[in-house]
């Protein structure tokens, strides 16, 4: 193709790049050229892509008109790449803080985390709204010891919900796997613990639901495939669900996903699309888009999802709940499906701030035998009731990229900003961002290349199994060469030098979780998947540096848009600075719950 080569774009040194307020850099919004495709389209689309000889030329003009060549292949840029996005341990004096010691057993780190907890009565004067419908994971511990409940009677009430929502009308798609005589098994040795009044922790007899992208036994993991679990079997579980596991938490089972997390709606055509409990009707975002669900239906206070291009922070947003993607390395990865190995990370899904905290404490941590002891990093937990004492704090925003998205998540993130800095006295501080689209290209290069490389050895004999959206999307990811992978690590090296840059002058980078809100899925789209890039690009849009670049980040929720479908304001942090990401996002749930109402005129 060398015929129709385009030109590139030439990038100059990070050093010569003015990232303030007056920065001449231009803003150049998501360039997707790609109709919405589902059903007879998707699978004429996919039989041209995967013809011999009108494939390769299809996605060279895919690749040319969605500014690959010009951004990535073609670009000239000096900087080195940078392959895994890991991060030298570096203290930054979080404010209002408790220190983790590293011999720890889950357990006691989460008793610690129970510490930093505000009171009943320090909840009701900061406005936490406690007739909310969702139980929190303290709401169980005090039901339990009590004796008002039991595990056991939750158990049966889940399961009979689970039933229920998997049939006719609502069909909700919460599950791939559960067993009811698993779930039954764990809670009624957790309430013979309660019975004796030895409780493990405070997650003891909690339901908490695992995407199935993570092994959890006694279930298969099949990464949403009807196949996967046939090549590797689970026999273990994954280091995360261990320390659950070791907590007490009832694992209710392995929750729906997008087929190979290669999407961003939930639409899974093997095993239905997990449906947002605000409209059913409307997608709940991807890939963890089944723990998204069951949270925000309140049937577990937490989940685990795995987060590579916003895959935890975008459903949470969609679903109304909040997301938590820590940094790379912070939770170990073992046990989970190596899709994307240097992009994604496991996060948190939780109805409340409070809970995301609680679960984050459990399952951090290197395991110690795997690291020397002088690169092991320090867990800061945030005390939560000294929130409002915290100052100085520096919102960094980029007005350009914040207000890409529509006028109601505009309206409803500025809003919740202006209550921030109102409330607590914290300043904004006007930044620039550059080459964003350039990144999320990077980003899909790097994750599409890392997901076709681990499939190579075993995904082609499967490949008629795969749903019609994800044989799309691996014949795109498999087209993408050595040289515009290192052009994206290269990328990769840059936009991590900006963002050092702007860390340098603020706390965090603020901004809308998505740039719309969750749309509706069409019927055809449920047995073939769909392609969506344009509203897929919306989605990520501010999702891409915390997995491009291995930055914790966390989302939310802030309003809602005219239609009752929920908002989500994210902060990026600093590696490693988790701690702040939740004061500040308990900050904002303490605003919200203060004065929740719907955005619009």
């Amino acid at each position: 193709m060398g015929l129709f080569r385009s030109k590139g774009v030439i990038y100059r040194p990070v050093k010569d790049v003015n990232l303030g307020p007056d920065s001449t850099e231009f803003y150049l919004q998501a360039n997707v050229k790609a109709p919405r495709m589902t059903g007879i389209l998707v699978k004429i689309f996919t039989w041209f892509l995967e013809s011999p000889i009108l494939g390769p030329l299809l996605l060279y003009i895919l690749k040319g008109n969605n500014l690959i060549h010009k951004l990535i292949t073609n670009a000239d840029l000096e900087e080195s790449p940078l392959y895994v996005p890991s991060h030298h341990f570096e203290d930054h004096k979080e404010q209002e803080v408790k220190c983790l010691d590293s011999a720890l057993t889950p357990e006691e780190q989460v008793q610690l985390a129970i510490e930093c907890l505000p009171t009943s009565s320090e909840k009701a004067h900061n406005g936490t709204n406690s007739s909310f419908s969702r139980w929190t994971i303290m709401d169980y511990s005090r039901a339990y010891s009590s004796g008002e409940i039991t595990p056991l009677m939750v158990a049966e009430r889940f399961i009979a919900a689970v039933n229920e929502s998997s049939k006719p009308p609502l069909r909700m798609g919460f599950f791939i796997h559960y067993s009811a005589d698993d779930i039954l098994r764990q809670a009624n040795e957790s309430t013979l613990r309660y019975k004796k009044g030895e409780p493990i922790s405070v997650l003891d007899g909690v339901p908490v639901a695992i995407k199935d992208e993570m092994d959890c036994l006694p279930y298969p993991t099949t990464g949403g495939t009807k196949w996967l679990h046939r090549e590797r079997p689970c026999t273990d579980d994954a280091c995360c669900v261990k320390r659950l596991r070791l907590c007490g938490a009832i694992l209710v089972g392995k929750t729906n996903m997008h087929e190979l997390g290669v999407g961003i709606s939930g639409i899974n055509p093997h095993y239905g699309a997990a449906r947002n409990p605000y409209d059913t009707n409307k997608i709940s975002g991807g890939s963890s888009s089944g723990s998204a669900t069951v949270v925000s239906a309140g049937l577990c206070p937490v989940a685990l999802g795995v987060d590579g291009g916003g895959s935890v922070r975008v459903p949470a947003s969609l679903c109304g709940v909040v997301g938590l993607k820590p940094t790379f390395g912070r939770v170990p990865h073992s046990g989970v499906l190596p899709l994307n190995w240097t992009v994604g990370m496991v996060g948190i899904l939780a109805g409340t701030v409070e809970d995301a905290l609680i679960t984050y404490a459990a399952i951090s941590g290197e395991i110690s035998s795997h690291q020397p002891s002088n690169m092991l990093t320090k867990i800061n937990l945030p005390l939560l009731p000294l929130t409002k004492s915290i100052c100085d704090i520096k919102l960094a925003k980029y007005g350009k990229w914040f207000d890409d998205c529509s006028d109601d998540v505009i309206l409803c993130c500025s809003r919740a900003l202006r209550k921030l800095q109102d409330h607590y006295g914290w300043k904004t501080i006007d930044v620039t961002i550059p080459d964003i689209e350039a990144m999320r290209l990077a980003h899909y290069l790097t994750i599409g290349s890392e997901c076709s490389t681990w499939f190579d050895s075993f995904g082609e004999k499967y490949f008629a199994e795969f749903g019609w959206d994800a044989r799309v999307a691996l014949n795109i990811y498999g087209a993408f060469s050595g040289k515009e992978y290192i052009k994206a690590q290269k990328l990769r090296n840059r936009q991590l030098q900006f963002h050092m840059k702007i860390f340098a002058e603020a706390d965090v980078i603020v901004s809308p979780t998505t740039g719309v809100t969750a749309y509706s899925i069409q019927d055809d789209a449920l047995k073939t998947g769909e392609l969506d890039y344009v509203n897929g690009a919306a989605l990520v849009r501010y999702s891409i540096s915390g997995n491009f670049l291995g930055l914790p980040a966390v989302t939310v929720p802030v309003g809602y848009d005219k239609l009752g479908l929920p908002i989500g304001l994210q902060f990026i942090g600093r590696p490693w600075a988790e701690a702040t990401l939740i004061h500040l996002a308990f900050a904002t749930q303490v605003i919200e719950f203060v004065t929740a109402k719907k955005c619009g005129p």
